[in-house]
């Protein structure tokens, strides 16, 4: 199947050749022609499965048709990352400025002073993308108006609740337009995500495209048995061993991030820490050298997760294990895009393998533990104490405190003594 099978207008279709797209994906398939038949859609698919072009054709060809003078707000893309903004608008962009009319695209987010964006925005915004919190700044400026919206885009649904965006999500509801289209695009649908979507859409096209095998990504996963202390030594080793051009390490903490950073440096090989406490300049920047090769690797928290499209990124290393079995999809899903093939590996350390039994549960597959000679693990599993499993997948380890220990040794020290 080809672009020109899907109902696209002769200006969509000259755009998508000069960029170079060969086929549409999935999703790109199955979404396309329900959104031009202005339907609702409710689609599920994987990061890197083409869906932002499944949303952005048909979004930039309904503008064309139904264009108002003087200009109103025909889009918003809501998303959940300063990130995913400028890489959504930036795909829209490329799209658009391949068109013969103008169309003007704004990607408004928090992080940085809000006064360049109201300017930007005068006169309004064709299709605006944006992270809640920024757009409803911008609204209580009246920098936009969105009561005249057309299309309302959620992009990684699961994420914007999963992030706490839920009241601010319930307040730009409530401004939009009762008649408009929704999109509602998803990789996972817990109860909060459905919930949200029930009420959302109208008799939604239901478009699921996860198990198919054309788009399932090639990503080998591997899980490494290793002590906490030789985690860092073993990530060096592992990036000379391989020389990775590139590789995205998954931490649990801003000081993680910026500790395992500063060794990597001292080691030779070139990195830099990605955390929500950095500036957007700092994180924009970082960003930019690792897209262009300058830096080897991005040690990140799970702010990045979602919303980064580094392209042929060959590795991705959870040096800590993600909070739940959803983030660990999502951490993985950065390699093995556009179809490339990709590795990504974890440290399973003796606290952790619990909570890579239960990850290998919910997603039904379970990976070989490997041991790496010169890295041999030493620490013992402790007994289990329950593992509590949330309804999104979160996952508690219960261990012993320093405290309880202290107690434990001071009894044995009486009991001894006796």
């Amino acid at each position: 199947m080809s672009f020109s099978t899907l109902g696209l207008a002769p200006p969509l279709l000259n755009a998508v050749t000069e960029i170079g797209y060969q086929e549409p994906t999935a999703i790109q398939r199955a979404a396309i022609p329900a959104i031009l038949r202005g339907e609702d859609v409710l689609g599920a698919a994987q990061t890197g499965s083409g869906k932002t072009a499944a949303f952005a054709l048909p979004l930039l060809q309904s503008l064309l048709e139904k264009r108002k003078w003087p200009r109103k707000l025909h889009g918003l893309v809501l998303v959940p990352t300063r990130e995913l903004a400028a890489q959504v608008g930036e795909a829209i962009g490329k799209l658009a400025s391949h068109l013969n009319e103008p169309v003007k695209v704004s990607v408004v987010f928090g992080g940085v002073s809000i006064n360049p964006q109201m300017l930007a925005l005068r006169g309004s915004a064709d299709i605006v993308v944006a992270t809640p919190g920024r757009l409803l700044d911008l609204i209580d400026h009246n920098a936009l108006n969105v009561a005249h919206t057309h299309t309302l885009v959620l992009d990684e649904a699961d994420r914007l609740l999963d992030m706490g965006f839920s009241e601010e999500l319930n307040r730009v509801l409530e401004l939009l337009p009762k008649q408009r289209q929704n999109l509602f695009f998803s990789a996972t649908f817990p109860p909060a995500v459905q919930a949200l979507a029930d009420r959302l859409l109208h008799q939604p096209s239901r478009i699921e495209v996860l198990a198919e095998p054309e788009s399932k990504p090639d990503i080998r996963q591997r899980a490494i048995s290793v002590d906490v202390p030789r985690r860092t030594m073993l990530l060096k080793h592992l990036i000379l061993e391989h020389k990775w051009s590139g590789v995205m390490v998954f931490v649990a903490t801003k000081y993680a991030s910026d500790h395992v950073a500063e060794k990597l440096n001292r080691n030779g090989i070139r990195a830099a820490s990605f955390h929500g406490e950095l500036s957007q300049g700092a994180r924009t920047d970082a960003l930019a050298d690792f897209k262009a090769g300058r830096l080897q690797v991005l040690v990140a928290t799970d702010v990045a997760a979602r919303g980064i499209d580094v392209a042929r990124l060959p590795a991705v290393v959870n040096y800590d294990l993600p909070r739940s079995a959803v983030d660990y999809t999502h951490r993985i899903g950065r390699t093995g895009r556009a179809g490339l093939s990709g590795v990504a590996i974890s440290f399973i350390t003796a606290e952790s393998e619990p909570h890579f039994r239960l990850i290998e549960k919910r997603q039904g597959e379970r990976v070989p533990r490997e041991i790496v000679a010169g890295f041999e693990p030493t620490e013992v599993e402790a007994p289990s104490n329950g593992v509590t499993d949330t309804v999104n997948g979160g996952i508690k380890g219960k261990r012993k405190s320093k405290k309880d220990k202290l107690r434990e040794a001071a009894a044995a020290a009486n009991a001894g003594g006796k």
